[in-house]
């Protein structure tokens, strides 16, 4: 199994940072790498999903939801063409910390034959896409965090 795994820390409650996850309506406004998610976070429905890669270009494809556990756990698995050639399974997990923040953590496990062929040729990019994508997270729910607080 060929593996990715990211992580950041976010100065805010595991429900903040949940609830910007999930508005899937919103990911356009905020998020560099995965810029479009129909569907719903129910366990055993199928996303629309579509990345940017750093090339621009736009891939399409239709997960499978596996794990939707509010503010702990969001888990998909794609795949192309025939189940076994190149599955990937992403996921996001949040952890709080003891002051009060939440370390994200978001990854993708990759299995099939064509793992490590395809692995050579998109990881980097993968890798870089999942980091883009979490610190733009960390600032859109940080900034909304900061306009409550102001706001109260």
């Amino acid at each position: 199994m060929k593996s990715i795994k990211t992580q950041i820390t976010i100065e805010a409650s595991p429900e903040q940072v949940w609830a910007v996850l999930m508005d899937f309506d919103r990911y356009p406004e905020w998020n560099p790498f995965l810029i479009s998610v129909k569907g719903e976070p129910v366990v055993g429905t199928h996303l629309d999903n579509e990345i940017k890669t750093s090339e621009k270009k736009i891939m399409k494809f239709q997960p499978e939801v596996l794990v939707a556990e509010a503010n702990t756990e969001f888990r998909w698995i794609g795949k192309t063409f025939v189940k076994g050639l190149f599955d990937g399974e992403h996921y996001f997990l949040l952890k709080s910390d003891s002051a009060g923040a939440t370390t994200l953590i978001h990854g993708e496990n990759f299995t099939g034959m064509l793992s490590g062929v395809i692995m050579k040729m998109i990881g980097e990019d993968t890798i870089k896409g999942f980091e883009l994508m979490n610190e733009a997270l960390k600032q859109r729910v940080e900034s909304m965090r900061k306009e409550v607080e102001h706001a109260g």
